[in-house]
């Protein structure tokens, strides 16, 4: 199977850099004690503290695992490099609504850094993958699953 590449942007990365060291340096210590004093309850054979300890203790070991292998594969967007005469990934877009007549500014990132709280939509997107490409003053006709939405892109910055 071959490995996807990542697109971070270089928030991103410190995003997950950030989360791997907390992983590594508190997480794991924090699993240890607990481990560690669930073993003195006595029998692990029963002991569900023990139990759940392991448990969180595998799924940090496998969360590290893939953070680390999303930093080996990640491809950094550098701000500077983001052309603002069309969208793509990195570029924070202003678009307009049609059919509501709002104005909505999406940033658009890879699928990892992908946030909708944060207006962080995925290139990979429906939205997403039809405002790659387009320029300012464009009306861009996006497939969603209540039909098709139609945007006007208003401004492309960094």
């Amino acid at each position: 199977m071959v490995d996807k590449e990542i697109v971070l942007t270089v928030h991103g990365l410190k995003k997950l850099e950030d989360e791997l060291e907390l992983l590594k340096t508190v997480k794991r210590k924090e699993i240890a004690e607990r481990i560690k004093q669930s073993i003195a309850f006595g029998d692990i054979s029963e002991n569900s503290e023990y139990d759940e300890a392991k448990n969180d203790q595998a799924q940090i070991e496998d969360r590290i695992k893939k953070l680390e292998a999303m930093l080996r594969r990640a491809t950094i967007i550098d701000e500077d490099d983001i052309n603002t005469d069309i969208v793509s990934i990195g570029a924070t877009v202003q678009v307009k609504d049609l059919e509501f007549n709002e104005i909505v500014e999406y940033m658009i990132v890879g699928s990892v850094e992908a946030d909708p709280y944060e207006l962080k939509i995925s290139n990979e997107s429906p939205v997403g993958k039809s405002l790659i490409g387009s320029r300012v003053g464009e009306i861009v006709e996006i497939q969603i699953p209540d039909g098709i939405t139609r945007y006007e892109v208003l401004q492309i910055t960094r």
